[in-house]
């Protein structure tokens, strides 16, 4: 697809899925075809192939014809944009990681915001 062109579905629509997210973990180990790929599912194998269509519209998989048979494979690039978008609140996860990580070597006492286990554990006072 042109790099000028719409795409129909983004990667991260493409990727809300349950099923969709499995279906590129399934072809991240190598290309299969429909029928392979249906065979993982409860479901029919033209809910499967929509899905398909869905991460080919979204640039994630591309597939090609051998005879009659139709072979998916993943396109990792787009992922490169979710990494990128998560990778902005990595550091609020860092932050709250660097602040358990010190409530927990200081033996679970109560953290400077005066919030943690020792507060949990105190018995409360009527008002």
């Amino acid at each position: 697809m042109p790099a000028s062109a719409a795409r129909k579905h983004d990667v991260f629509q493409a990727l809300a899925d349950p099923t969709r997210r499995s279906m590129i973990r399934l072809l991240a180990d190598g290309e299969m075809p429909v029928t392979a790929i249906s065979g993982y599912y409860p479901i029919s194998r033209t809910a499967v192939s929509k899905h398909l269509r869905v991460l080919a519209e979204a640039g994630l998989v591309k597939e090609r014809k051998i005879g009659r048979e139709t072979r998916y494979r993943l396109e990792p690039d787009p992922l490169l944009e979710l990494k990128r978008w998560l990778s902005y609140f990595d550091r609020y996860w860092d932050n709250k990681l660097s602040a358990l990580k010190r409530m927990v070597e200081a033996g679970g006492e109560d953290g400077e915001d005066g919030w943690g286990p020792a507060e949990w554990r105190k018995p409360k006072k009527d008002a």
